[in-house]
């Protein structure tokens, strides 16, 4: 039986003017054409990677290169696989499936060649359903963090339909999957070879504050503990940006009211309020500040002093300037069946969703377009499925975002006060 045939992908070479066709065919003398189809970690082999020969033939020792690397690797036991079975073989030809085991660079859907002719050569892109269902995960056990990240990075080299999302915003680590299920299966399998166990929550939403007014803030920091103490007074105004336009620091001051070494200082305490948020712990985003006056001790005026001197006056501002919660808003592209529309499209208007529009496919199916608030969407994967007993899909990525209305800001608020009366 010809090795390639039933085989309906096509290699494909990526050059500067573009992609163009490359001729693979099943000839055992020509150079070597091999397709990463598969990684997983064995827990006796360590790290292996499956391939099928395409052209070519693999022998102990020969040098591959994967991709386009420079770098090759030396075959060092070439193991023919049978279903769970690893046999060594002296070599490979066109149609086996054969593995090499601990090489780490080598990666799912990578094209292993002995010779580099010029572009990187590919099988044309597969299409993987993408990962929307997410948990967030923290160890059980403390100082198993490093063990967890390794076994995340095993993890999300075997599966392409599996990602790992270090949330900056949140300082949470969250993985994605095609469902419950098949993130309960990945973190029993991290159990079951690695030894870790992790606790599971829904992803905290990455909120953002920002201003829609202009205001001015001032605080004078003084504190005397008996010996040397603390002195440092701040003046300044902020005022909103346009949206993604940052932070603005600006140094109006002038006569020396606050000597030119701590300015950084003052600088330092606005950004760790615009790190940490003002009123309800989510990170500043679109303001100018402008320092614009202050006061200084000759003794007792210090670095740390104009820090907090500057946080409390900058915190001071905010709460004058109508301060707003923004969310994360998300594109959304649904697949159901056209019977559904009327579901879909009430269910996203509960979710404070908005239709965007619709495209009649095939097969009686259905595209919508919308947009939701990524709150609103956390069970949006099994609700889905409900509705459409199973037959509905979707993807969504992140659009924009937009203020919170004025009972949800609220509500975040006020979940926030515990931790904010702490910290005063």
């Amino acid at each position: 039986m010809d090795p390639m045939e039933g085989n309906g992908q096509e290699f494909e070479r990526k050059m500067e003017e573009g992609l163009e066709a490359v001729e693979v065919t099943s000839d055992a003398s020509k150079p070597i054409v091999a397709h990463v189809f598969k990684v997983t970690a064995d827990p006796f082999i360590g790290k292996l990677g499956v391939f099928r020969i395409f052209q070519g033939t693999v022998k102990k020792e020969s040098q591959l290169h994967i991709g386009d690397e420079k770098k090759t690797f030396k075959v060092g036991h070439l193991l023919s696989l049978q279903g769970k079975e690893h046999t060594e073989v002296d070599a490979g030809i066109p149609g086996d499936i054969c593995a090499v085991a601990k090489i780490d660079e080598i990666r799912f859907d990578a094209v292993l060649r002995d010779k580099i002719d010029g572009g990187d050569v590919r099988l044309q892109p597969m299409n993987f359903p993408k990962p929307m269902n997410g948990f967030a995960i923290e160890a059980k056990s403390r100082g198993d963090e490093q063990k967890i990240g390794k076994a995340l990075t095993s993890m999300e080299a075997e599966d392409p339909c599996f990602s790992v999302e270090r949330n900056g915003t949140t300082h949470e680590t969250v993985i994605y999957g095609l469902g419950d299920m098949h993130l309960r299966v990945i973190l029993k399998k991290m159990k079951n070879r690695y030894n870790v166990e992790v606790d599971t929550h829904p992803p905290k939403i990455a909120y953002r504050e920002t201003i829609t007014g202009n205001a001015e803030g001032h605080h004078r920091h003084k504190k005397q503990t008996g010996g040397a103490g603390q002195f440092g007074e701040v003046f300044l105004r902020i005022s909103p940006v346009e949206r993604g336009g940052g932070f603005e620091f600006a140094n109006n001051l002038f006569g020396g009211s606050i000597p030119r070494q701590y300015v950084p200082a003052v600088e330092k305490g606005i950004r760790l309020v615009m790190e940490h948020g003002a009123i309800a712990g989510y990170p500043l985003q679109d303001i100018k500040v402008s320092v614009y006056d202050g006061k200084h001790h000759p003794v007792d005026s210090k670095e740390v002093a104009f820090v907090m001197a500057s946080k409390k006056a900058f915190i001071d501002a905010i709460h004058k300037a109508k301060p707003v919660i923004l969310e994360p808003v998300v594109h959304m592209d649904i697949i159901v069946p056209e019977g559904n529309m009327g579901d879909i499209a009430g269910d996203l208007s509960s979710k404070r969703g908005r239709l965007q529009g619709s495209d009649t496919l095939p097969g009686g199916m259905l595209h919508i377009s919308a947009q939701a608030p990524l709150a609103e969407l956390g069970q949006y994967q099994s609700q889905l499925k409900a509705v459409t007993a199973g037959q509905g899909s979707y993807t969504m990525q992140l659009s924009h975002y937009e203020p919170v209305p004025p009972n949800v800001q609220q509500q975040i608020i006020d979940q926030y006060k515990p931790k904010a009366e702490e910290d005063s």
